[in-house]
């Protein structure tokens, strides 16, 4: 396998539309956390327990359902580690996360890529046909999906879930403030089924690496085995407690974000440009051809997008940010087309 290789060098001081990060921050209340950690808090191992309960119950779940992770990444390798065994299937639709592909490939696993339609939407009809006529292990459904933006009925996530109970089910909902539909409340009624949720994304925790995993109380225990005891640092699960804690901040983003959603849309539109209709912060367009020379005429103008052209011929991929930012955007997208 190729080693994974994020474009991550030389962003700072530049606008952010390139990795789905919130743009402008964490909340204050964050930082001012932070800065109240002791010599002595640092010098001490994180106490899992307490934190892991206080967690929980800001996501409504109880402190069994509940597994705190090294962000999004580690409840992956988590999943693949507690339940699958090298050779099982594993079913993906690609384009998608890429750490899905990543560690089930470390794990040795059979990968098996049920491709969508033009729609770019998860092929639930094809997935569930492939698992028919020869089984799976493991499904990974990112919803919404990266880098598509697009949305699965959470209703036939249940379906697939409810039919397949020996398969294990993981979506992932690192974009679910974006698009407000989940199936946690479920984690309680499938032992198959797995929720994770993020504080890279709205929270703009990225650089801190947690995440939760939400299951049910005899699939979580078997996890808990599994894990590393100090995965997750003390100064992340302090961050994320005061995060989960400024819901009116986390709002007030999500609703600019939303916004500018709109914005952006409308713009494509107005240029003629061809874009899939977004569940998330960030929207995927289609340039063909004109895509390399979109993303790096944005670059010279301070901003940064994502080419998407090695899996999505043509397509860049935008963050969304404030109003304010995705003006700035439409200008500068404007000049570059122009």
């Amino acid at each position: 396998m190729a080693a994974y290789s994020p474009p991550a060098s030389g962003r700072e001081g530049r606008l952010r539309l390139d990795f789905n990060e919130n743009t402008v921050g964490c909340s204050r209340r964050v930082l001012a956390a932070i800065r109240r950690l002791t010599r002595d808090r640092l010098a001490t191992y994180p106490e899992y327990e307490s934190w892991r309960g206080r967690l929980a119950a800001a996501f409504g779940r109880s402190t069994d359902e509940t597994v705190i992770t090294n962000g999004t990444d580690e409840a992956i390798q988590l999943a693949l580690n507690t339940f699958v065994n090298a050779g099982d299937r594993v079913i993906l639709s690609e384009p998608t996360f890429a750490m899905y592909r990543f560690y089930a490939s470390v794990a040795g696993t059979d990968l098996v890529n049920v491709r969508p339609g033009p729609d770019l939407v998860f092929p639930m009809e094809a997935v569930r046909q492939e698992m028919r006529l020869l089984g799976g292990r493991a499904v990974f459904i990112a919803n919404p999906n990266n880098p598509t933006a697009t949305a699965v009925d959470p209703d036939e996530i249940e379906r697939l879930v409810a039919e397949f109970t020996d398969t294990l089910v993981f979506v992932d909902e690192a974009y679910f403030e974006f698009y407000g539909r989940t199936l946690l409340p479920l984690v309680t009624r499938y032992q198959n089924l797995l929720v994770s949720r993020t504080f890279s994304k709205a929270y703009g925790l990225a650089a801190l690496r947690i995440g939760c995993l939400f299951a049910h109380p005899d699939t979580a225990r078997h996890m808990l085995k599994a894990q590393s005891p100090y995965s997750v640092n003390s100064v992340a699960l302090v961050a994320a407690l005061e995060a989960v804690c400024d819901q009116e901040y986390v709002n007030k983003y999500v609703a600019a974000v939303l916004r500018s959603r709109q914005m952006i849309e409308k713009e494509f539109r107005r240029l003629g440009v061809s874009y899939v209709p977004s569940s998330a912060n960030f929207v995927l367009a289609r340039f063909g051809d004109r895509a390399l020379a979109v993303r790096d005429g944005l670059r010279e103008r301070g901003i940064l997008a994502r080419d998407r052209s090695y899996e999505l011929p043509g397509c860049v991929r935008f963050t969304l940010g404030t109003p304010a930012q995705t003006r700035r955007l439409i200008r500068a997208l404007r000049e570059v087309l122009r």
